[in-house]
């Protein structure tokens, strides 16, 4: 249905015909930490996510997993050496 609250004529999927079905009856303008995503619609001045109701909750936990401009960082972790295959390799090596 059409947003009839914030984004108008906008299809949204919390609306019904008694209006929005969402927590408090509206969505939420987004956060500092959603400033830079793609992911974002201005409506009258103020900045929504066209994914998410509620973007607050996405960060909550760390990174939102809908987030354009970041990405997430991965430790890699270091291989196992196994110390007599590395010695024997160092042998080789010098021959």
């Amino acid at each position: 249905m059409l947003c009839t609250t914030l984004k108008p004529k906008k299809d949204c999927k919390f609306m019904s015909p008694q209006g929005c079905k969402y927590r408090e009856g509206a969505c939420k303008p987004i956060v500092e930490q959603c400033e830079g995503c793609d992911r974002t619609e201005e409506f009258n001045g103020v900045k929504y996510c066209k994914i998410s109701p509620e973007p607050a909750i996405k960060w909550q936990f760390g990174l939102c997993n809908l987030a354009t401009h970041k990405k997430p960082v991965y430790v890699e972790e270091s291989k196992k050496v196994n110390p007599l295959k590395a010695s024997k390799r160092a042998v080789a090596k010098k021959k």
